[in-house]
């Protein structure tokens, strides 16, 4: 299933002899190893030799390694060098710092500083709420993680979250111009990272919450919630629980099936899929029935702690108990942020007919979505080299752009579920089908759809 991306691009520097042959059997070696050329440039050229740069794409660094040693094991041939594309880009790091006005002269200096800055102080000192009129705080967000549960990779630590932090907060830049600062903490203590996100408040309009394991990301984002006075969002929660209920609303459009007669599975009840099912519920499914490593949750399966006490008591009606596998049977969506290769095409088969799959562990999905689409109508995933990625880069640009643009003290389902029905509204009827549920990632339309969506949201709680 896994093919050659970007993800693992190196670029080789190549010593060949000057031949007819040569580029031909440069790139029939890298074809052969099952690499998959992306470019080829001559960079000096001799009488007898040439050297060149071949971009390849691979499949891990093991299989980079079989690429770079297959092209010198070529006769006359010799490897230079062998750069990683990946690395470069995050040498130094991948975001700065610039200044928004000019600083060209002492006037210049006495208004942006030292003498003139005091009056501004003085001014919010006078009067708080200035801080967001006068200061960055107007249009900057805090991305803040212990580093405890990064990616797939779990808990390793702050420094090394560092690289996803700060590609969060180019993205916020790209896609919706908000200013966003990695804050990665030292601590995983659920105490102190609440006070130093209280500490650290006066400096920004929103927090997004990131990469915080299960379940101390609950009590984190529950009690910043309730005690700070701007937006709290934990991408990986709710994130991810917009951008489902976006892809599921237009996939049911696909089969012709209203969520109020649709039985939901949802595997993984961790900060994801928690977030995935208390958003859905607010659009009255006709049930949802969750499962974890221990089975299918309900209220008298014992050892539930208070996440899944809650869903045990506002999920599966008929209190169904067994396997992932049981719960399949007769469904018509299912819904997992879990693990990878939990079942196969024939437990998609025992789905009711029209069935919707979005499996969406990454790197390796609950089912191969080819396997899936042997009996499911629509199939998601959260990999971008199939149809229908699932991707919380629709979401939280949009959706903190519109916070921003409110001066909004606080986010809730109300903006989450019309951030969701913004994201679906870009694929018209004109656009949609079976691969293609969700908008991409770059289209121009989606954060401003999001933000102005969010925008009069949260205007209308404030009424």
């Amino acid at each position: 299933m896994p093919v050659p991306g970007p993800g693992y691009s190196i670029t080789v520097r190549v010593e060949a002899p000057a031949s007819s042959t040569a580029a031909g059997d440069l790139t029939t070696a890298v074809g052969r190893v099952g690499g998959v050329l992306t470019a080829f440039d001559v960079v000096e050229s001799h009488p007898d030799s040439i050297v060149v740069d071949i971009s390849a794409n691979a499949l891990s660094e093991n299989h980079a390694q079989d690429i770079t040693q297959t092209l010198d094991s070529l006769p006359g041939v010799r490897v230079r060098k062998v750069s990683d594309r990946t690395f470069l880009i995050h040498l130094g790091g991948k975001i700065e710092v610039s200044p928004k006005v000019a600083l060209r002269n002492r006037d210049d200096l006495s208004r942006a500083y030292t003498p003139g800055v005091a009056r501004v102080c003085q001014a919010i000192a006078a009067n708080p709420e200035d801080a967001r009129r006068l200061t960055i705080k107007r249009n900057t967000v805090a991305v803040l993680t212990d580093g405890s549960a990064v990616l797939g990779l779990g808990n390793i630590g702050p420094a090394a979250a560092l690289p996803v932090m700060e590609g969060k907060a180019a993205l916020f830049k790209k896609f919706a111009d908000v200013d966003a600062w990695p804050v990665c903490l030292d601590t995983q203590d659920t105490e102190e990272i609440i006070m130093i996100a209280k500490a650290l408040a006066p400096v920004y309009a929103g927090i997004n919450l990131e990469d915080i394991a299960a379940p101390r990301c609950f009590e984190i984002e529950k009690r910043l919630r309730e005690q700070l006075d701007i937006p709290v969002f934990h991408d990986d929660q709710h994130g991810t629980a917009i951008v489902v209920v976006a892809a599921l609303r237009n996939a049911l459009r696909v089969v012709g099936k209203n969520i109020e007669d649709c039985k939901i599975v949802v595997s993984g009840v961790g900060a994801a899929g928690s977030a995935i099912i208390r958003l859905l519920l607010r659009k009255n499914p006709g049930d949802i029935v969750a499962a974890d490593i221990d089975g299918i949750v309900h209220s008298a399966r014992g050892n539930l702690d208070d996440n899944l006490t809650w869903i045990a008591e506002h999920t599966n009606k008929e209190q169904q108990a067994g396997t992932l596998h049981e719960a399949l049977v007769g469904a018509d969506v299912f819904i997992g942020v879990s693990a990878p290769n939990l079942f196969g095409a024939e437990q998609v088969a025992t789905m009711k007919s029209d069935a919707v799959v979005f499996a969406l562990a990454n790197p390796d999905p609950e089912i191969d979505p080819l396997e899936a689409g042997k009996h499911a109508a629509v199939v998601a995933t959260g990999r971008s080299d199939f149809p229908n990625q699932i991707n919380n880069v629709l979401a939280f640009p949009g959706v903190f752009r519109g916070l921003l643009d409110a001066q909004a003290h606080h986010i809730d389902d109300s903006m989450l579920l019309a951030a969701a029905d913004a994201i679906a509204d870009v694929v018209d009827n004109g656009k949609l089908n079976a691969s293609f549920i969700v908008p991409s990632v770059f289209d121009s339309a989606v954060a401003p759809a999001v933000a102005d969506a969010v925008k009069k949201a949260a205007k209308a709680a404030k009424q």
